[in-house]
This record gives C-alpha cells, sequence and structure tokens, in this order.
C-alpha cells in the first residue's frame, strides 16, 4: 500500500513537471510564433529590398565643358559612382582598416567584434565602441534612419543579411563608399573629396584617404574642416592600423602622416552659375520636363571663362557687368551675368538694355551696301528732326570727314543722316537680317541705341560680321545624354546664309579696325584684336564695348543694376575697352 503511495506521489510529480515542462514549452512556442509575426510584421513595413538601392528624387543635371569636363552638377546629392575596381588601394584599404579589419572574413554580422563591443562598453559603463560591420552600416545607411528601434534594428539586420546573400563583398563596399554621409549634406566618399579635398576619390592620396577615413566614426566631430586636430589624430591611427594590416609600409605610412593637414571647404564655383542657369532653360525649350539624370555637353571655354571672371572682378569697382564671348559659329564660349551670383543671380547677359553708340554698325551696314565706303564723304553737323536733336558727346562736330573717322570718333549726326537718307525701314530691316530686330522700335533715338537690347544679342550682330558676313545663331549645347551615354538631343546646324556680301564686310571691319587703332576704342586694342565698337547710352548709364579676336566676338557691358547714371568718366571706350583689352592680351 505504501508503495502505491509512493508511485502516486511520482507519477503526480512527473505529472506537474510534464505540465510545468509543457506550459514553459508552450510559452516559448507562443514567444517565438509572437517574436516571428512581430519580425514578419517588421519586414511587411520594409520597402521592397530591390528598390531600397535606388533613391527617388530629383534628376540630377551634370554640366560639362566643351573638351567634356564637369564644371558643376545641380541636384545631385551623391558623388560620381565609385568602385574598388576603379579607386587606388588605398581608399578602400583605409576604409576597411579602420571599420572593420575582418569585412572579407565574417558574414553579415562580426560576432567577435559585438562581443567584443559588449564588453568594452560594460567595462566603461556607456557606449564607447562599436560593433556594426560594413554591411550593417550599409544597410543604416541605405535606410537613412537613425532611430534607435527595435523594429528598426531588426529591419537593418533583415537587409545586412539579404545584401550578404546577394552580393559580394566587393559590390557591399562600393555600396558604402557611394552612400555615406560626410559633409554638406552630399552622399559618397566621392563627393567628400571634392568638397574637402577639390578633386575626386580617383585622385585622393593616402592621406587624404586617411583623413576621409578618419571622418567615418563621426563625420563632424573628426571634421578635417571643423576639427582638424581630432581629424589628424584619428587618421594617424587609420594609417597604423593599414600598417598593422599589410595594407601599406610603415615608410608609406610615415609619409602620408606627414601629408595630414586642415582641409578648406570647396567653394562653389559660381562663376558658372550663370552660365548653367542659362543652359538650364535651353535643356528644358528642347526637351520639356527634365525626367532623368542628364549629361549636357556645352560650348563652354573654362580657362576663358575664368579669364573672363578674374578680370571683370578686379575692373568692375562699384559698378557691375556682364560679359559674352561666341565662336566665329555660334558656340557661346563665355557668360558670366555679374561679378557674384551668391548676391545676386540676375543675370545681366540677358538683360535688356540701350546700346548706345554699339548699334551704329546696322546703319553703316546700310550705308556701305548703297555703296559708300569708308573714305566716302560726309558732313558731322547738327542733325535735328521734329523735337529731336540729338548731339555728339563732346558737342563738337567735325564738318566734312570720311564714313571712317565719323565711325571711329562715334558722331551721332552722321548715322542719324544717314537713316534719313536710306530710310528708318531699311535700318530696322538690316537688324532684323542681323537677328536683332524684335524689339526696336521705329524712331530715329533707335539709330544712336535707344532701343533695348541684351548683351548677347548685341554681340550676334558683330558675329555676323566676322563670320564673314554669315547667319549666326548662338547656341550652348552640343549634345545631351542619359547616364548609360545614350544620345538624347544632338545638335543639327542649320545651314549658314549669307545675309551681308563680302565686300561690304570688308568695308565694315576696315570701320571696326580704325575704332580700335585711331578711335573711341583704342584702350581695347591688342595686336589680337581685328576691331571693335564703344557704346555708352544717355547719361552713362550703359557703357558696351564689342570686339573681335580671330577666335571670337567678345561683348562687354558695365551699369547699375538700379539703371542710375554712372559717373561721367564710365564710358565704352574707358571700362568695357579695359576688361576687354585684359582678357584678350
Amino acid at each position: 500500500m505504501q508503495k502505491n503511495l509512493r508511485n502516486k506521489k511520482q507519477e503526480q510529480t512527473r505529472s506537474f513537471k510534464s505540465r510545468v515542462m509543457a506550459f514553459f514549452v508552450n510559452l516559448g512556442l507562443i514567444c517565438v510564433a509572437i517574436t516571428g509575426l512581430y519580425v514578419l510584421f517588421v519586414f511587411l513595413q520594409m520597402p521592397s529590398l530591390d528598390s531600397v538601392l535606388h533613391e527617388t528624387r530629383e534628376p540630377a543635371i551634370v554640366f560639362l565643358d566643351r573638351n567634356g569636363r564637369e564644371i558643376r552638377a545641380d541636384g545631385r546629392i551623391m558623388g560620381a559612382a565609385v568602385s574598388v575596381d576603379n579607386l587606388p588601394p588605398h581608399v578602400w584599404q583605409a576604409i576597411v582598416a579602420i571599420e572593420d579589419k575582418r569585412f572579407f572574413e565574417h558574414g553579415a554580422i562580426s560576432y567577435r567584434g559585438t562581443l567584443r563591443a559588449m564588453i568594452l562598453n560594460m567595462f566603461h559603463g556607456h557606449f564607447a565602441a562599436g560593433g556594426s560591420t560594413i554591411t550593417q552600416q550599409t544597410a543604416k545607411n541605405i535606410f537613412l534612419s537613425r532611430e534607435k528601434k527595435v523594429s528598426r534594428k531588426i529591419q537593418e539586420l533583415i537587409l545586412s543579411l539579404w545584401l550578404e546573400n546577394r552580393f559580394s563583398k566587393n559590390q557591399i563596399l562600393d555600396l558604402y563608399m557611394n552612400r555615406i554621409s560626410l559633409v554638406g549634406g552630399m552622399r559618397g566618399i566621392d563627393a567628400a573629396s571634392n568638397m574637402l579635398f577639390g578633386h575626386g576619390a580617383r585622385e585622393m592620396s593616402l592621406a587624404e584617404s586617411a583623413q576621409i577615413a578618419a571622418m567615418l566614426k563621426a563625420p563632424s566631430a573628426y571634421s578635417p574642416i571643423k576639427n582638424p586636430e581630432r581629424n589628424i589624430k584619428r587618421a594617424k591611427v587609420v594609417l597604423t592600423e593599414m600598417v598593422k594590416q599589410n595594407y601599406i609600409s610603415l615608410d608609406a605610412a610615415r609619409a602620408a602622416s606627414a601629408e595630414l593637414k586642415q582641409s578648406v571647404k570647396q567653394q562653389d564655383k559660381n562663376i558658372y552659375r550663370y552660365w548653367t542657369d542659362f543652359v538650364r532653360d535651353e535643356i528644358e525649350s528642347r526637351l520639356g520636363e527634365i525626367n532623368q539624370d542628364l549629361y549636357v555637353y556645352t560650348t563652354l571655354d573654362t580657362k576663358l571663362q575664368k579669364q573672363v571672371a578674374t578680370s571683370l572682378s578686379s575692373n568692375i569697382g562699384e559698378y557691375q557687368g556682364a560679359i559674352v564671348a561666341v565662336a566665329r559659329d555660334g558656340a557661346i564660349v563665355s557668360m558670366l551675368g555679374g561679378d557674384d551670383y551668391v548676391e545676386s543671380q540676375f543675370n545681366r547677359a540677358l538683360a535688356l538694355r540701350q546700346p548706345g553708340s554699339a548699334f551704329k554698325p546696322v546703319v553703316y551696314l546700310v550705308a556701305l551696301e548703297n555703296g559708300m565706303t569708308p573714305e566716302s564723304y560726309v558732313n558731322d553737323s547738327p542733325f535735328a528732326i521734329g523735337d529731336y536733336n540729338p548731339k555728339n558727346y563732346d558737342e563738337r562736330y567735325y564738318g566734312g570727314i570720311t564714313l571712317a573717322t565719323a565711325f571711329a570718333k562715334s558722331v551721332n549726326s552722321v548715322p542719324l543722316k544717314l537713316t534719313k537718307e536710306y530710310g528708318i525701314d531699311s535700318v530696322l530691316q538690316m537688324a532684323a537680317r542681323l537677328g536683332v530686330g524684335n524689339n526696336l522700335k521705329r524712331e530715329y533715338s533707335t539709330v544712336l541705341g535707344a532701343s533695348e537690347m541684351s548683351l548677347l544679342d548685341l554681340t550676334t550682330i558683330y558675329s555676323v560680321i566676322w563670320n564673314d558676313g554669315k547667319s549666326v545663331h548662338p547656341y550652348s549645347i552640343t549634345k545631351i545624354t542619359d547616364v548609360g551615354g545614350h544620345v538624347i538631343y544632338s545638335r543639327n546646324p542649320s545651314e549658314e546664309i549669307t545675309i551681308l556680301q563680302p565686300q561690304t564686310v570688308e568695308y565694315m571691319k576696315e570701320l571696326l579696325y580704325e575704332v580700335v587703332t585711331k578711335g573711341t576704342g583704342k584702350r581695347a586694342y591688342t595686336k589680337d584684336v581685328f576691331g571693335g565698337k564703344t557704346g555708352t547710352s544717355n547719361d552713362n548709364r550703359d557703357a558696351w564695348f564689342v570686339g573681335a579676336t580671330p577666335n571670337y566676338v567678345m561683348g562687354v557691358w558695365v551699369g547699375r543694376d538700379d539703371n542710375k547714371p554712372m559717373s561721367s568718366k564710365i564710358t565704352g571706350g574707358t571700362l568695357p575697352a579695359t576688361i576687354f583689352h585684359e582678357i584678350v592680351k
């Protein structure tokens, strides 16, 4: 009987244990199920794994000069794509050495690194070290989320495992280098290199690579601009790690250490901004809405643009200015719409202003077409028609003079008398043939440049003359491609039309040469200047010079944005001519 009681108690004990075990098993299964459902829920909240590799953003436009070199990019939030295959080895080696030295050995998670980080953090009593692998950091950068939530960490783990399963180690490293955000809101080490050192990641030295790698721990705290001492100190640690991991020699590390220095953030190249704004409008006029990344090959000569910017900045003083240069075939090789784009985005090269005497070649072309020559005599004396009786600039009259002298001295009475003889309509028709007749008033004041036009329009008039009398249609784009190099737009030049006869052109060139050798434009002269013309509007509000060299026709405007008069000493033959001379010389 006692035996039966003992057996019964044992059975009850086993039954209790079984129930307890069953409870915990069931509880465990429920927890696993709940955890699994939560992970599934979190997974379902993730965007498509393929879509996380492709960003939704405004299309970027990369502008290139006439030699195919990049001058600016609009809307681009990432630097140029780089790869382990196209970078100097020390660039990616510096990153691996300091961020995840066993990157090529472990999987998505480094258990050794995680354990080490946990021990260090427990020892220090606060967060002192991280155990994330480059793969995990890549996942974090793709999501661009810094939220300290369990759900985000689960998503990061899922994505890390997916990345390791789908891509090779080199490809994951490529993703990391192209997505990491280091400076200025831009992403990728190429963008950081351009902003810090003035060149792309492919040109980074060993020292620069170490300084970039040093920033990965905390970009702002270890910035070579904001905290150069901390950056240099950590960069030396990077170099030491590279030596320990046999990426570089000790001598190479010492040499690179001596090159570490504070960086200066590269300033925006605003000398190109007026140009790229102008070109962007041209793109939209040809393609309509821009819905993909584009590479735009422009006609800009960057060397000339720099010379133009330097000369304008050093001479402009209290006023404003604009410059346009056009090649013989109409290619706009330089455009500067002001001295400082940051201060004002208004492109003065396109603003409508009164050209003054710079319009007079249109009138003289009419006279030359009607049989006059540079040696033909004309009478410079007071002129009046109705209430309109303009005087010469210095109120001096020369009497009987040649057409060449009248043009060189920019007297006012002669072109007015020529207009009266040949008719105002013939002048307007000539302007239309030259491509600038749209906004001209049918008034005698137009002859002296009272009708407004842009610097680009005015320069076009002279371009026709130096294109041997053939039509000129200014253009800024040669072709547009997508990122794959497929041509979306290619310039198809129209056939040139003869607008001026050869004899007329030769006589006109002779008149323009007289201006820079004997007349009002002498300050512009160098041996490479073929000719030019000055212009000054009423009360010295606008001062112009347009001249020609063997390679291009260039127009210069100086004035004030508020259209108030400048000093009486500022005429087309002074400041604009001087600027032109400096650029050409």
